[in-house]
């Protein structure tokens, strides 16, 4: 069954490629405005060259030609970045259907996002990963966990250290950890992973806590996991010398950070339930989805152990020790956790990194979290996250400026992915497209 499902994934992504321009020959953006995104710097009137799925030139419009037989594609008024990433994302698996699958791919790139790095492994993601870096589908580049280090999955040392060994054999980029691994299995795990090198990264387990987490080597801390619960954070105000102490620990031990601010907020803050279902991008995911994500969120809110007061006061220290962790010169990473309650993939970035800029963090940094920073994280795999000579052709040109207003990501003219151009009419096409197949029963 799977295999069918895989198979049917395959043809429906050669369907959809021929909405776009395939990828192998030369697309210029001619007089455009780009974002680098290597330093916080402006270049007008420039062009661009793609030649396959590398920039080949960056220069002034008036000193670089446009090749001769090349895809131009004016650039005049708009703005060109590189492409966004979803640090924290999901990439749906059998029993889910293909065409969901496939749907929520191209979500992801609908919305400017060229890299996710996927965060629950299973059957069938590491032959769409390959399938990706071929430029043989419309999705983004992926760079994808095994299946969940738990409780039940690593109780003991001995089961923990095989599970390492195993996903290194079967090729995953990471291990993924979630809450409920105990301490000595933690600890068997994060040795192992060391030996073989394989980074591991996700939650911290409550039996571990995140002092030890740093210690033990933990690349990427995701959803803030355990930082305001070290502190006490969900009954009182954390106090500065605490977070100060976690700022230091997490310089120190060289970790990042993933909030996913956004999410955390509908899981466990103070929400309301019109500041979530009349969010415009659900009717991009399945009618019954979006139903089953509001009546978890109503049964939430009407339950006696929701107490506002003490949600709101778990929230605001999060966004404090978050503000603190970015003041101290901590890597923060751009994701979102999507698809999860009320995150459609893509456009839940656009919700978080509003968040992180509520939490203090300068526009310039916030977009560099989704793009130079995660080419840094990456970059033993690949040189992409800027406009360059020499990077991965991922870009997304807009007609505003983001440095400006980060709306102005929501205005997409176009995405090119691996050098393979997507223009913004066939992007709300197939959009529209996925609006109405979700729609129904």
């Amino acid at each position: 069954m799977r295999r069918v499902l895989f198979c049917s994934l395959l043809v429906l992504s050669a369907v959809h490629l021929r909405l776009s321009a395939q990828p192998g020959g030369v697309v210029a953006f001619t007089n455009v405005t780009v974002l680098p995104m290597d330093a916080n710097r402006v270049l007008r009137n420039h062009t661009v060259i793609v030649t396959k799925d590398r920039i080949t030139a960056v220069g002034p419009s008036a000193s670089t030609p446009a090749p001769a037989g090349a895809t131009r594609i004016d650039g005049q008024g708009r703005f060109l970045l590189p492409g966004l990433a979803e640090m924290h994302g999901h990439i749906p698996a059998p029993p889910q259907s293909a065409q969901f699958i496939d749907d929520v791919l191209y979500l992801y790139v609908a919305a400017g996002i060229t890299t996710v790095r996927g965060m629950q492994g299973a059957p069938g993601q590491l032959a769409l990963k390959d399938m990706a870096a071929r430029g043989d589908a419309v999705t983004p580049n992926l760079y994808l966990a095994g299946p969940g280090f738990t409780g039940k999955s690593a109780p003991t040392p001995d089961v923990a250290e095989a599970l390492v060994r195993a996903q290194k054999a079967e090729g995953w980029d990471l291990l993924k950890i979630l809450p409920g691994v105990p301490r000595p299995a933690y600890d068997a795990m994060a040795k192992t992973a060391k030996q073989v090198d394989i980074p591991f990264a996700g939650h911290v387990p409550a039996d571990v806590g995140v002092p030890h987490a740093l210690e033990m080597g933990q690349q990427t801390i995701d959803h803030l996991d355990q930082y305001a619960e070290h502190l006490d954070g969900r009954n009182r105000r954390v106090d500065a010398a605490g977070v100060q102490d976690l700022v230091a620990r997490t310089k120190q031990a060289g970790a990042v950070v993933v909030p996913t601010l956004f999410v955390w907020e509908t899981l466990q803050g103070p929400v309301t339930r019109e500041s979530r279902v009349g969010l415009p991008e659900l009717r991009y995911l399945p009618r019954a989805m979006v139903e089953q994500w509001t009546r978890s969120l109503d049964n939430r809110l009407k339950s006696p152990e929701y107490k506002p007061d003490q949600a709101a006061l778990y929230i605001d220290n999060r966004v404090q020790i978050m503000r603190a962790l970015y003041k101290g010169g901590v890597t923060i990473l751009l994701g979102s956790d999507a698809p999860q309650q009320f995150n459609v993939p893509g456009f839940s970035n656009l919700h978080e990194m509003k968040l992180m800029a509520d939490a203090g963090m300068s526009t310039f940094d916030i977009l560099r979290s989704g793009t130079a920073s995660v080419g840094a994280h990456f970059k033993a795999y690949d040189t992409f996250g800027a406009v360059a000579v020499g990077q991965r052709a991922d870009l997304l040109l807009v007609e505003g400026n983001p440095l400006e207003s980060l709306d102005h990501l929501t205005k997409r003219a176009g995405v090119m992915i691996r050098g393979r151009w997507l223009p913004g009419a066939d992007i709300q096409k197939r959009l529209d497209e996925i609006a109405v197949r979700s729609a129904k029963p």
